[in-house]
């Protein structure tokens, strides 16, 4: 118990020190943003609405940058992310809700999909070191060492294009509007294959050379030997001993690195446009849209925290010793 109340205390800590990073941002960067917005629609607003633009986005230079923080925590305690200049005068929040779904969709089924795939696999390459399944670790090797969105471009070039069955780009077929029907639907899941695809080798290949070195390292342990010496059959020792001890630090690793996948597949979809996070916060940085890039920060950044509580909960319910240590 005093572990995961450690674990929270961390977790909450984090998370106001990136709220508080997040409020810094559009007021330590170069340049003003409400000139920028200014600036992109000249002739359209007039010197007296400037002053209420400055109020709008929370930059009143009239308050103390104290006030300001504290009404930036009440806005957020009400949901309110603020407006967008890019596609102003709509709200950050009903920009990241239209774009967070494609994300969740790629990411999350990926990640989870490279996890068990390369932690199984790896489970079965690591038990039969030797055999010709280590024929394939220059491979993976190879793989996991290549960055997703470069990965991303090799696959366009060698897989999309005119009269391919991959996409090139977008999330969708241009004609449909987004419904769940028997028309969208096909189109989504055709278009997300290739980006899919992409993460999916990149990342399953790093699990695989992980999880099979942690099952080298735990089979020359005292317990696996005793295992083998009461008469358990192979399989037993092996999911039951090795698998189990050796997966621990393999759900630590992937509680931290989940933020460099979230980053790489932001590049992904940059990459092929998809219509994620990582698509809109290009065109948040095209147009230097603070709003917007201040408000898919906290949503990755609590997408990572939330990620990595669950993962410390797996460790928790994994490792007897640190529920005794609490």
């Amino acid at each position: 118990m005093k572990y995961f109340l450690q674990r929270i205390a961390f977790y909450l800590f984090t998370l106001w020190a990136a709220i508080t990073l997040n409020f810094f941002i559009p007021r330590l960067a170069p340049g003003d943003p409400v000139d920028a917005l200014i600036a992109k629609r000249q002739g359209q607003i007039s010197t007296q609405a400037i002053q209420s633009l400055y109020a709008l986005f929370g930059l009143d230079k009239h308050e103390s940058l104290w006030t300001q923080y504290i009404h930036y925590w009440q806005q957020l305690f009400h949901g309110d992310l603020g407006l967008s200049f890019t596609f102003f005068p709509a709200p950050v929040s009903q920009i990241i809700g239209q774009a967070l779904p494609w994300t969740v969709m790629l990411v999350g089924i990926t990640t989870v999909i490279s996890f068990l795939l390369g932690t199984g696999l790896g489970v079965l390459v690591g038990w039969r070191r030797g055999s010709w399944a280590d024929g394939l670790l220059p491979v993976t090797t190879f793989f996991s060492s290549v960055p997703y969105f470069w990965l991303g471009i090799i696959a366009i070039y060698l897989l999309a294009g005119p009269g391919s069955f991959f996409p090139s780009s977008g999330g969708f077929d241009s004609n449909l509007v987004p419904a769940w029907d028997g028309y969208f639907i096909p189109s989504a899941i055709r278009h997300s294959l290739l980006p899919a695809l992409t993460i999916l080798i990149s990342s399953v290949s790093g699990w695989i050379l992980s999880m099979r070195n942690m099952m080298i390292t735990v089979s020359s342990e005292d317990y696996i030997t005793v295992a083998h010496a009461k008469g358990l059959s192979g399989r037993r020792v092996a999911m039951s001993y090795a698998a189990r001890n050796a997966l621990l630090p393999s759900v630590s690793g992937f509680a931290l690195s989940l933020g460099f996948i979230v980053g790489g597949t932001l590049l992904v979809e940059i990459v092929f446009s998809y219509p994620g996070l990582g698509f809109t916060l290009l065109e948040g940085l095209q147009s230097k849209d603070y709003p917007l890039m201040q408000g898919i920060f906290l949503v990755i950044t609590l997408a990572v925290l939330v990620a990595n509580l669950l993962a410390d909960i797996a460790y928790l319910l994994l490792d007897p010793r640190t529920r005794k240590e609490g």
